[in-house]
C-alpha cells in the first residue's frame, strides 16, 4: 500500500509531502477491521462480477449497448465542438446506419439516450433536431453534459480536484453542530438499503455535509449545483444483479466513507483528504473497469 493508502488508514505516513499523524489506536483498530471487511466483499464481489460479465462479454444485449453508447459518445462530441449546432436537423435513421455500420435499433437506442439526456428533440414526422449545448465560457453541470461513461469519469475527475481539500478543510473547521450532521448523514447512508433501498441521495447528502462542515461557500454552493448528479451509483448498478452482491459492494463503499468520516472527526486534515482521495479515485477505477469490460 502506498503512503498515501497508509495515511488514510490511520498508521501514519506522508501525504502530498506532509506528514501525517496516527489515528488513535482504539479507533484505528475499529475501522481498519471495518475497512478491510468491507473490502474484503468488495473484491469478492467484483472478481465475480467481472467473470460473469466477461463470459457474456460478445452477448448481443451488451454488445447492442456498447455500441449505442459509442453513437451517444460521438454525436455529443460533434455537438460540443459546433459541427452540430442548434436546431440542425440530424440524419435520418437509414444515413447514420449506414455512415455507423450499426442497425436500427442501435440508432433507435442512441437517439433515445440523446433525447433522455436533452441533447436531442425529436419532432414526429418531421426528424430529429440538435438543442442548445452548455456555452464554453460558462459552467454547467446537468444532464446534456452527463450524457455518456466518459461524462461520469471527468466528473469524478472534477470531484478529485474540489472534495480532497473539502474534506482537509472539513477536518480543520469543521465545528460541534458541522460534525454531528455529519454523522448524522453517514448513519442514513448505512440504513439507506433497508429504509429507501437506494442510497444515492444519502451518498449525495453525506458529500454535502461534507463541504458544508469546511465552511467554504463556493464548495457548499458546487455541490448543491451538482446534487445528486455527482454520484456514479447509477452507471455503476447494471453491474451488480444480485442482491447480496450489491450489499457487499455498499459495504466496501460505505468502509470508505466510515475512513473519511473518522478523520474529519480526529481533526486529521491530511488523513481526511488521503480517505476523500482514495475513496473518489477507487470509484473513479471501478467505473472505468466496469467501461472497459463493455468495451472488449
Amino acid at each position: 500500500m502506498g503512503q498515501a493508502g497508509t495515511a488514510a488508514f490511520g498508521g501514519g505516513g506522508v501525504f502530498h509531502g506532509k506528514v501525517i499523524g496516527p489515528f488513535g489506536v482504539a479507533e484505528y483498530n475499529r475501522t481498519r477491521n471495518v475497512f478491510c471487511a468491507g473490502i474484503a466483499a468488495y473484491t469478492r464481489v467484483s472478481d465475480r462480477t467481472e467473470a460473469a460479465m466477461s463470459d457474456n462479454a460478445l452477448s448481443p444485449q451488451k454488445n447492442h449497448r456498447r455500441l449505442a453508447e459509442t453513437l451517444v459518445d460521438r454525436f455529443a462530441q460533434r455537438m460540443r465542438d459546433g459541427v452540430l449546432v442548434r436546431g440542425e436537423k440530424l440524419p435520418s435513421e437509414i444515413h447514420i446506419m449506414e455512415a455507423e455500420g450499426v442497425s436500427r435499433t442501435v440508432v433507435r437506442d442512441a437517439l433515445s439516450r440523446m433525447q433522455a439526456a436533452g441533447l436531442v428533440e425529436t419532432r414526429h414526422g418531421v426528424g430529429t433536431f440538435v438543442l442548445d449545448m452548455p456555452p464554453p465560457e460558462g459552467f454547467s453541470v446537468g444532464p446534456a453534459t452527463i450524457a455518456t461513461v466518459a461524462d461520469v469519469l471527468n466528473l469524478l475527475e472534477f470531484r478529485l480536484s474540489l472534495e480532497v481539500e473539502a474534506a482537509g478543510l472539513a477536518a480543520q473547521r469543521r465545528s460541534p453542530e458541522a460534525l454531528l450532521e455529519l454523522k448524522r448523514a453517514f448513519d442514513a447512508l448505512l440504513e439507506g438499503p433497508q429504509k429507501s433501498g437506494t442510497t444515492i441521495n444519502a451518498d449525495f447528502q453525506f458529500h454535502l455535509k461534507i463541504a458544508k462542515a469546511s465552511g467554504n461557500a463556493y464548495l457548499i454552493d458546487i455541490m448543491k449545483h451538482l446534487g445528486t448528479k455527482l454520484i456514479p451509483r447509477t452507471r455503476m448498478n447494471s453491474a451488480y444483479t444480485g442482491q447480496s452482491d450489491r450489499n457487499a459492494y455498499l459495504a466496501g463503499i460505505n468502509a470508505e466513507h466510515r475512513q473519511i468520516y473518522n478523520a474529519i472527526a480526529e481533526g486529521n486534515v491530511d488523513a481526511a483528504r488521503a480517505a476523500m482521495y482514495l475513496h473518489l479515485n477507487g470509484s473513479r477505477m471501478r467505473l472505468r473497469r466496469t467501461q472497459a469490460l463493455y468495451s472488449d
